[in-house]
């Protein structure tokens, strides 16, 4: 099973501008992704979809994932405003309020969480949205399960963006979590850059965003004193590509249009021949 997965888009930044960048650097993505081969059974989108949560933005995003040969699942990130998302997208799943869901049709189950909490740029997961996911897990505690978030649960050293030691929300969801050795992974994005880290036992993997990156920067930051540090880099689009083996998830991170400088001829085959027989 090969999951795509796409973040941190922030459609409709320039709002008067229908040529945005981020259009632009989306539209570079999904042309990747529909050349892949194999192709992806699935992709999700986690969150931050549009940049200001307006109807005319998912509209638009509608409109460019409607051409992809497989079909999308939507998360929300701090930037998404729910009611203008399900204005566009009536048929997404929702779950008490929030846009949480199963899919259940693939070898690996996928549960999708909401940690949005709407006009807060951190993270939530309230009482109702744990007990959906503990009565989900519940239901088929053997399974192989991921699950997929906007937010990571935790701090990957990008100071402004992480969150702080200790929030609620992230103590709920790894009680929420706890003792469920069938979880394979979590996934997030939020953070426009790529990171792996384990988390409660549990690997954690950020995928880089088609927006523009978050810069390397692993120093705190003051918030009462600018130091003119970079702090946003108009870098390659990232997406990301799990791989389910049925016994692991094998997470790759891409850009789109990498230059090849080299390709499987007869020039290339000695070496192949070399890697297979030392195997």
């Amino acid at each position: 099973m090969l999951i795509a997965q796409i973040t941190d888009i922030h459609l409709g930044f320039d709002l008067s501008n229908p040529e945005e960048m981020n259009q632009k650097r989306l539209h570079r993505v999904l042309a990747a992704l529909t050349d892949l081969q194999p192709q992806p059974d699935l992709v999700f989108a986690t969150g931050d979809l549009v940049e200001h949560g307006d109807v005319e933005s998912y509209q638009r995003l509608r409109a460019m994932l409607a051409s992809l040969p497989f079909p999308v699942h939507y998360l929300m990130g701090n930037h998404d405003k729910r009611d203008s998302f399900q204005t566009v997208f009536p048929e997404a799943p929702s779950a008490d309020g929030f846009i949480q869901y199963a899919i259940e049709d693939y070898p690996l189950r996928c549960l999708i969480l909401d940690t949005l909490d709407e006009g807060r740029h951190g993270g939530a997961f309230c009482e109702r949205r744990a007990a959906w996911l503990s009565a989900r897990l519940d239901e088929q505690p053997d399974r192989p399960t991921l699950i997929l978030l906007h937010h990571p649960p935790a701090a990957i050293g990008i100071d402004w963006m992480d969150p702080s030691d200790g929030e609620e929300w992230i103590e709920r969801l790894a009680t929420t979590l706890q003792g469920r050795d069938n979880i394979v992974g979590l996934v997030s994005g939020h953070v426009h850059r790529a990171a792996v880290l384990a988390w409660q036992g549990i690997t954690l993997t950020v995928t880089p965003s088609t927006a523009p990156s978050i810069a390397l920067n692993l120093t705190e930051v003051d918030p009462e004193r600018p130091d003119d540090r970079p702090m946003i880099e108009a870098g390659e689009p990232g997406f990301a590509l799990h791989l389910w083996t049925g016994g692991r998830l094998v997470s790759h991170f891409a850009a789109p249009e990498a230059k090849t400088i080299a390709r499987y001829t007869e020039g290339f085959q000695p070496l192949v021949r070399e890697i297979y027989a030392g195997r």
